[in-house]
């Protein structure tokens, strides 16, 4: 598969209504963070209800909270797939990252790592945290390959912490760590440059 391109670019009013027509799609919300007990899907950072509805001080006061980094994917051809988000505990010099493609038609075809690559990129050089975590439910295999792919690995279980249809999963929480990340670049670039 060859490896795609992607832009991270700071929210729009229009990202936050394709992110809630997405949302709406259960196959789509339960692979991000699946629904709140009241049935509305979850989502981290801000609800895309209310942001569409927000005045412009109460949207930019949400997409500039130094707490949490959203923004939105777009193709290297300019159309809008998803976002990521990354909740900072800057104390910590942690992060907790979360990677939504919310077009299905882009699914498996390397933009979640493209973008979950640019989003740890962020994460680790301009932000400067040590170490970068998900976490994943156990049914979503796709994404646990993916972050495993990247370079994570396991570092917990959540007990029976996600319902999905009408059941309660285990999530797993997976890690990388700044030297980890640095380290696996260096190789991968190393190896390229053996292949050309």
């Amino acid at each position: 598969m060859p490896q795609q391109k992607v832009v991270l670019a700071p929210v729009t009013r229009q990202d936050v209504s394709r992110i809630r027509r997405w949302l709406e799609d259960d196959e789509v919300s339960d692979n991000w963070f699946g629904r709140y007990s009241y049935g509305e899907p979850a989502h981290l950072g801000y609800h895309p209800i209310e942001m569409e509805q927000a005045s412009d001080e109460e949207f930019e006061r949400v997409f500039e909270d130094p707490e949490h980094k959203t923004l939105s994917i777009y193709t290297d051809g300019g159309e809008h797939i998803g976002e990521v988000h990354i909740a900072l505990e800057e104390a910590l010099g942690d992060g907790q990252l979360s990677v939504l493609v919310g077009r299905k038609d882009m699914w498996h075809h390397g933009y979640g790592t493209a973008a979950a690559r640019a989003a740890l990129e962020l994460a680790f050089g301009e932000f400067q945290l040590y170490r970068v975590w998900v976490d994943i439910p156990e049914y979503n295999t796709a994404a646990h390959a993916l972050f495993e792919h990247l370079g994570f690995v396991h570092e917990g279980t959540l007990r029976k912490s996600r319902p999905h249809e009408g059941s309660r999963f285990d999530s797993v929480v997976m890690g990388i760590l700044a030297t980890e990340y640095a380290q696996r670049s260096s190789d991968e670039g190393a190896e390229a440059s053996h292949t050309v």
